[in-house]
């Protein structure tokens, strides 16, 4: 059965009331997570009770109204079956901060139709914005339009990224890329949530963001919300596949062209 646009908003509706749900839930427990509610997944990867109560929320929430789609979670294996239609949802993103009672964490839930990013939320519980963006109408925060940075060279921008720990045998490379932007830029933030980082390049806090390794919950949100927000979103290799390969690159035009050249320029040469 073909999508109607009128069929969209629905489904950010949906959306923003599971996050909102969720976000009650993140809101509660913030500075209050004991050791025994935390598990280490892998080295440096760590999970909450908290994080399994969000994802169970915004399931449970999505699957009363769309009974049939499909879902892909952090925390659980994913649901797929012959649906078209695919949420891809990251319960808590930024679950190291909120551990440690740093205020930067986020909600992010995306919608997958027919393999195309179609809608994308993400919610700030603490700070209670909520950016969203549906394929072809633009992106927004609190319901007012955003858009990217009008910086157009590295030397004017502040960028974005995050430090690929799991796997250790590209660190160096990192660290090059790393100083290699640190020389050109007007700064770099590691702010511990790769969903904040795009929601933030989406509305122009950030000229840009790049990381690798990540998985599609942690991008697809985010990544959605920058193209619609007027930014250009590749991985590494300038192909549309991030939320195969795991790496991306977003930003305005201009900044991502800069950030390209000089990402396969050291990887190229690893």
């Amino acid at each position: 059965m073909p999508i109607k646009p009128i069929d969209l908003p629905e489904y950010l509706d949906v959306a923003r009331e599971a996050a909102l749900k969720a976000g009650i839930i993140l809101k509660e427990h913030f500075g209050k997570v004991s050791t025994s509610m935390i598990s280490e997944k892998a080295k440096n990867d760590y999970v909450t009770e908290v994080d399994k109560k969000s994802e169970d929320s915004i399931k449970s929430h999505i699957k009363s109204h769309f009974i049939h789609h499909g879902i892909m979670a952090e925390e659980s294996p994913a649901e797929r079956n012959s649906s078209e239609f695919l949420w891809i949802i990251d319960p808590l993103d930024g679950t190291l901060n909120y551990i440690h009672g740093l205020p930067s964490f986020a909600i992010s839930i995306a919608l997958e139709i027919k393999g195309n990013l179609a809608m994308g939320l993400i919610y700030e519980p603490l700070r209670e914005n909520i950016y969203s963006a549906i394929k072809g109408h633009g992106s927004f925060k609190n319901n007012k339009r955003i858009h990217v940075s009008p910086a157009e060279t590295l030397s004017t921008t502040l960028i974005a990224t995050g430090f690929p720990f799991r796997i250790k045998d590209i660190i160096d490379s990192y660290l090059k890329v790393f100083k290699d932007f640190f020389m050109q830029v007007t700064g770099i933030r590691r702010g511990g949530s790769a969903c904040l980082d795009l929601a933030y390049t989406a509305e122009g806090i950030f000229g840009g963001f790049f990381e690798c390794a990540l998985s599609p919950w942690d991008m697809a949100a985010g990544a959605l919300l920058v193209e619609e927000a007027g930014g250009t979103v590749t991985d590494f290799e300038d192909t549309n596949q991030y939320l195969k390969t795991g790496s991306i690159i977003a930003g305005t035009k201009e900044i991502h062209r800069e950030m390209l050249k000089i990402i396969q320029s050291t990887f190229k040469n690893r």
